[in-house]
């Protein structure tokens, strides 16, 4: 096969969304396969050994992102079905969340308040400009929500996004070492923590490994992104 016939195809394959698609999926099962490898080793993240082989070729074959979309959007889509199935295992669990309420929610509010607020001085500290600064406060909750947050307050959605998802990778990777060294041995305390610091990312490794720690970490990635979008208005307000 020439040369000429090989760009031909590659052509035709780009232009075509299933390969899009097809890439995702595939990157993250080579994400998946070098993690369990690994012994399921926590800096090899599957999510960010897929980010970096589906970035890496669109960069190199200079493709735009808008057309890498519009064959990905489906998993995209998905991603609502997803956020809504964690109903079920939080039902099932109900009860432990009734009885451990008054202390979720207090770490919810803390926690909630203490990302913004630290982001806010470390920015400050760093001399990051304002635009910049609003793009990162609210990069601490899940991803949707953070980037509707950095539209009304005057940030940059789209780099929101890419500052969130970096949050998530670097929390769920980190996490359990910093978890350790504190000697939490508790799953729902543990789960708690990876899903307020890791939203999506670590929610979904608390509920690969621990299905208790799995719920408990959704409820405080779905908490701290209720509570990040009351308490932003009135730090907005403050800080102006």
């Amino acid at each position: 096969m020439t040369t000429s016939e090989l760009y031909d195809i590659w052509v035709y394959l780009q232009a075509e969304p299933l390969f899009w698609l097809t890439l995702t999926i595939g990157a993250y099962l080579v994400g998946d396969w070098c993690y369990q490898k690994s012994n399921k080793f926590p800096l090899v993240n599957p999510v960010a050994i897929s980010i970096l082989i589906v970035s890496s070729t669109l960069f190199i074959f200079d493709i735009e992102y808008e057309r890498y979309f519009s064959g990905a959007q489906f998993i995209h889509f998905m991603l609502g079905p997803a956020t809504v199935a964690l109903a079920i295992p939080i039902y099932k669990k109900w009860h432990l969340i009734v009885v451990n309420a008054k202390a979720i929610f207090v770490s919810v509010f803390v926690g909630s308040c203490f990302a913004v607020v630290s982001t806010y001085f470390i920015a400050n500290g760093l001399g990051i400009s304002e635009k910049v600064m609003l793009t990162m406060l609210p990069r601490s909750v899940t991803t949707p929500i953070a980037m509707g947050i950095s539209e009304v307050i005057g940030g940059i959605p789209s780099l929101t996004a890419i500052m969130t998802i970096t949050t998530g990778i670097i929390g769920a990777t980190f996490g359990a070492f910093i978890l350790d060294i504190l000697r939490v041995n508790s799953a729902s305390a543990r789960g708690f923590g990876i899903g307020l610091g890791s939203h999506g990312v670590g929610t979904a490794k608390a509920m690969s490994q621990n299905a208790e720690a799995g719920v408990f970490a959704a409820v405080a990635m779905g908490l701290s992104g209720i509570v990040t979008s009351l308490i932003m208005p009135l730090f907005m307000r403050l800080i102006s």
